[in-house]
């Protein structure tokens, strides 16, 4: 069975950290594209980067082949090196303290096993198109929900 190849380019912006906060996804299959985004507050600038890789991941249909691609390390790290870790740990960090935004780790864990997973690591605000329109998409959701 081939799985759909999907690209998804995302990104989180926080006013304040906390404050109100916004995320985007660009999600790419082919020459098909959707925009998406969307905002909390109070929230952090880590918080709406794990929320941008979940409603990607969300808004797809049936099982895929993805990439996501983003500026944080904070995500990346966290999906492909720290997560396994942490649910071994009992939800712990290696100095024993609660794992940090542990409800959506948890949450996109269950998104990623749906899905063919690979990570892309982009530098931000390097003019990179999608990562800009990304950044774009998260910081208008805050704008719109002030």
């Amino acid at each position: 069975m081939s799985f759909l190849r999907v690209d998804i380019f995302t990104d989180g912006a926080c006013s304040g950290n906390p404050g109100p906060g916004g995320w985007g996804a660009i999600l790419r299959a082919g020459a098909h594209e959707r925009e998406i985004s969307g905002s909390e507050n109070p929230t952090t600038n880590n918080r709406m980067e794990i929320l941008a890789a979940i409603r990607g991941l969300q808004a797809l249909k049936r099982p895929s082949d993805v990439t996501i691609h983003t500026d944080s390390r904070y995500l990346l790290d966290g999906a492909t090196k720290w997560l396994a870790r942490w649910k071994a740990n009992g939800w712990r960090t290696a100095d024993k303290k609660p794992v940090k935004n542990e409800d959506l780790w948890r949450l996109l864990e269950t998104e990623m096993e749906k899905h063919a997973m690979a990570w892309q690591w982009v530098k931000g605000h390097s003019d990179h198109p999608e990562n800009e329109r990304a950044d774009a998409l998260a910081r208008a959701a805050i704008s719109a929900n002030r």
